[in-house]
C-alpha cells in the first residue's frame, strides 16, 4: 500500500506534458499540445494535452485523465502500479514492505510475467559476463561481430547455456512458480511432464515494451547445424504480442522525436550496428513482418520513416510488396539501398561509423520513385511487364492519403514511366473510387449518442402519474447539455469572487449552488458532481476542478476533463492580424454564469408546463381542474421572467 504522502509527492511531481511525451510526439498549438492519440487510429491529431490543468482529452476517441490515467490506459496498469511506474520515472522513493516472489506473484498475474522476464534477462546477462560458457561463446561472438561493451549492456544483451534445464531450475529454485514460467514461453512442458527451456545454447536479444520493461526474447543460435533454427523469438503472451512491438523501440524513442525520422531495419543485430554507429534513431521489427500496429507506433513520435535495405536484389523486391501500407498509414517513407552483399551492420562494420552516418545521409530516396526506377530496371523493354509494372507502381500512390503528396508523386512518375499525367491520375482516380466502393457501408451508420441503447427509462421522471414520456433526442439535446453547462461553469470560475450587483465575499460556485437549491438534476454523473460539490460547501471547502479530475470515480473524471476541455482555440491572427475582437465569456462573467442558471431553469419549467397541460388535459374534476390551472398561471408567470433575461419571445 501507497501512502497518500508518497501519492501526492507523486502527482504533484508529475508533469503530463513528460508523461504522454515518452509515448507520442507532440507540438505546440495555441495554449495546449496536441498529438496523434496513442488509443484509436488517427491520421489527423485530436489528441490534446494542457500543461497549465495537468490533463489529457482526446476529441477523437473520448479518452482522457491525468498522468496517472495516461499510465493506467497506455500500459494497462493498476493504480498503484502506474504510480510506481510515475514514481521510478520522476526517481522518488516508494515505501513498501520487502515482499517475496511468490507474494508478488500472487497479487497480480499479469504484474508476475513482467518479473519472471527480468528475471530471466538477469540470468541470461549474468551467464553472458560470468559464465565460463558464456564468456567463451556468447560474449566472444558479439565481440567477433564488433559490437562494444557499452552497446551489449545497454541492451541487456545475454547468453542462454547448452543445458536442457539451466533457466527453468534456477528460476523455480529463487521462488518463480512453473506456471508463469511456462506462460511467459521461457519453458516448455514435454510430453512426460518435464519442463525444459526455450532457449538452449543462443545469444539473447531481450525486446523491451515502450516503458524499458522486457516482455520477450529472441535467441540466435551459434551452431551450424541447418536443422536447428537460427532465431526462436518469444511466443505471445499476455504481455508480448509481437505485431504491436518494435525491437529497440524504448531506446529510439526520443532520438525518433528528435531527429523527426526513424530508421527501420530488419534484424536486432542491425538495430544494435547502426545504433553504435551514432544513429540512435533506428528499430526493427520484432520477428515478423512489418504490421500495420507497429507503424502506427512509429507515426507517433514521427511522420517520416527511412528504410535501411539489404544490397539483396531478392530481398527488396519481397520488401517492397509490404511497405504500401506504410503510405497508407500516410507517413513520407525513403529508402535507403546498401552495395550488394551488405546489410547495414555488415556496412557499418565495414566502412565505420562515420562513413556509414554519410552514406544514409546521402543515399536516401523517396520510396515511390525507387520503387519505379528498381522495377522498371527489372521490366527492360518488355511492355507487358512495364504496364503491370506502371499499375503496381500507381496502386502505391493511391494509397497515399494526402491529394497533394498524390499529385507530386504522379507529376514526378509520369517523366519517369513516359507516360502522360493525365492517364495516371485517371487510373489513380478509379483505383480510389473502386477502395471506396468495397470500404463503404451498406447502410448508414446511426449517428453516435451518450447512450449506447438511448437513456434510462427513469431519466427524467418527475413523479406525475400518468405524464407520457419526452422524446429522448428532446431531453439529451436539452437538458443533459444544461446540467453539463452548469458542471462547466462551476469547474471553470466556482473559485472566483463574484463581481456583480454589490455581492461581497461569495463565490461563484456557492452563488450558482444557492440559485439552483430548487432544482433537481437528472443525469446521474452530473448529479454526483453537484452533490459532492454541496456537500464541500457545506463543510467549508471550495472544491476546484482539480478535485474531480483525480477523483476515483472514472465517470466524474470522464466528464470533468471533457468539460474542462476543449478542440478549439482562437487564433491569435483573429486580432493581431485582421483586428477582429472576439468577446471572451470572462469579460462579462455575470451574464455568463446567469445565462446557465436562467436556460437550465427555463428548460425544468417547461417540462413543468407540458406536465401540468397534460394533467389537466386529463383531469376530470372541474375543482381540481381550476387548482391546476392556477398552479399553471403561476408557473407561466416565473417563464415569463425568466425569458426576459434569456431575450427569448413567449408565443402562447
Amino acid at each position: 500500500m501507497i501512502n497518500q504522502a508518497t501519492i501526492d509527492k507523486i502527482m504533484d511531481t508529475a508533469r503530463i506534458e513528460e508523461v504522454v511525451g515518452d509515448f507520442v510526439a507532440l507540438k505546440k498549438r495555441g495554449t495546449s499540445l496536441i498529438g496523434n492519440c496513442p488509443f484509436h487510429n488517427e491520421k489527423t491529431p485530436s489528441f490534446n494535452v494542457s500543461v497549465t490543468k495537468g490533463i489529457y482529452k482526446c476529441f477523437g476517441c473520448g479518452k482522457g485523465g491525468d498522468s496517472v490515467h495516461f499510465i493506467m490506459d497506455h500500459e494497462k496498469y493498476s493504480y498503484p502500479e502506474a504510480l510506481k511506474y510515475l514514481a521510478q520515472k520522476y526517481n522518488i522513493e516508494v515505501e513498501e514492505t520487502v515482499q517475496s516472489p511468490q507474494n508478488l506473484e500472487a497479487q497480480n498475474a499479469r504484474e508476475t510475467l513482467y518479473v519472471v522476464s527480468q528475471f530471466a534477462a538477469g540470468f541470461f546477462a549474468n551467464e553472458l559476463w560470468t559464465g565460463a560458457d558464456g564468456r567463451a561463446i556468447g560474449l566472444s561472438y558479439f565481440k567477433e561481430r564488433g559490437f562494444r561493451e557499452d552497446i551489449i549492456k545497454k541492451f541487456e544483451l545475454g547468453y542462454s547455456p547448452d543445458v536442457w534445464d539451466a533457466l527453468t531450475l534456477k528460476a523455480v529454485n529463487s521462488g518463480h512458480k512453473e506456471e508463469y514460467l511456462e506462460r511467459v514461453g521461457l519453458s516448455i512442458r514435454n510430453d512426460k511432464g518435464k519442463l525444459y527451456d526455450r532457449f538452449r545454447g543462443r545469444v539473447m536479444f531481450p525486446i523491451h515494451n515502450f516503458t524499458g520493461r522486457i516482455i520477450g526474447f529472441g535467441g540466435r543460435t551459434l551452431k551450424t547445424d541447418k536443422k536447428v533454427p537460427k532465431y526462436v523469438n518469444s511466443p505471445e503472451s499476455d504481455i508480448y504480442h509481437k505485431s504491436n512491438v518494435l525491437y529497440g523501440l524504448f531506446h529510439a524513442k526520443k532520438a525518433i522525436r528528435d531527429t523527426d525520422n526513424c530508421y527501420l531495419v530488419e534484424g536486432y543485430a542491425d538495430v544494435l550496428s547502426v545504433h553504435q554507429a551514432g544513429v540512435e534513431n533506428v528499430v526493427a521489427s520484432s520477428g515478423t513482418s512489418l504490421t500495420t500496429e507497429q507503424i502506427r507506433l512509429i507515426s507517433r513520435f514521427t511522420q517520416n520513416v527511412t528504410i535501411l535495405y539489404d544490397g539483396d536484389a531478392a530481398g527488396i523486391k519481397a520488401s517492397l510488396r509490404g511497405l504500401d501500407m506504410i503510405l497508407e498509414e500516410g507517413l513520407n517513407v525513403k529508402v535507403v539501398n546498401f552495395p550488394d552483399g551488405h546489410d547495414p551492420d555488415s556496412y557499418m562494420h565495414h566502412v565505420g561509423s562515420g562513413a556509414f552516418k554519410e552514406y544514409i545521409e546521402n543515399n536516401r530516396k523517396d520510396f515511390i520513385l525507387y520503387k519505379a526506377n528498381t522495377l522498371l530496371k527489372e521490366a527492360g523493354n518488355d511492355p507487358i511487364k512495364r504496364a503491370g509494372i506502371i499499375r503496381d507502381i500507381v496502386e502505391s500512390i493511391a494509397k497515399i492519403p494526402d491529394d497533394i503528396k498524390a499529385s507530386v508523386f504522379i507529376r514526378e512518375c509520369s517523366h519517369l514511366l513516359q507516360v502522360e499525367e493525365r492517364i495516371l491520375l485517371s487510373e489513380l482516380n478509379k483505383m480510389r473510387a473502386a477502395k471506396f466502393k468495397k470500404s463503404a457501408p451498406s447502410t448508414p451508420s446511426p449517428s453516435a449518442s451518450p447512450y449506447e441503447d438511448g437513456p434510462p427509462d427513469n431519466l427524467f421522471e418527475d413523479g406525475a402519474p400518468g405524464v407520457p414520456a419526452e422524446p429522448v433526442e428532446s431531453r439529451n439535446e436539452t437538458d443533459i447539455l444544461q446540467e453539463q453547462e452548469i458542471v462547466r461553469l462551476l469547474l471553470t470560475f466556482g473559485h472566483e469572487l463574484v463581481s456583480w450587483d454589490n455581492i461581497d465575499n461569495m463565490y461563484i460556485g456557492s452563488f450558482i449552488m444557492q440559485n439552483l437549491s430548487d432544482v433537481t438534476f437528472e443525469d446521474g454523473v452530473c448529479a454526483k458532481i453537484i452533490a459532492h460539490y454541496k456537500e464541500e460547501i457545506e463543510n467549508g471547502h471550495l472544491p476546484v476542478a482539480s478535485q474531480f479530475i483525480k477523483n476515483p470515480d472514472r465517470e466524474i473524471v470522464n466528464l470533468a476533463i471533457t468539460l474542462s476541455t476543449s478542440p478549439y482555440s482562437l487564433s491569435e491572427n483573429w486580432y493581431n492580424k485582421h483586428q477582429i475582437y472576439v468577446r471572451d465569456e470572462t469579460v462579462n462573467l455575470k451574464a455568463t454564469i446567469l445565462s446557465g442558471i436562467f436556460h437550465l431553469k427555463k428548460r425544468k419549467v417547461d417540462r413543468i408546463l407540458l406536465n401540468l397541460l397534460q394533467e389537466i388535459k386529463n383531469e376530470q374534476d372541474a375543482v381540481n381542474q381550476e387548482i391546476l390551472m392556477q398552479r399553471y398561471s403561476f408557473i407561466k408567470g416565473v417563464e415569463r421572467e425568466i425569458s426576459k433575461f434569456l431575450g427569448s419571445v413567449i408565443l402562447k
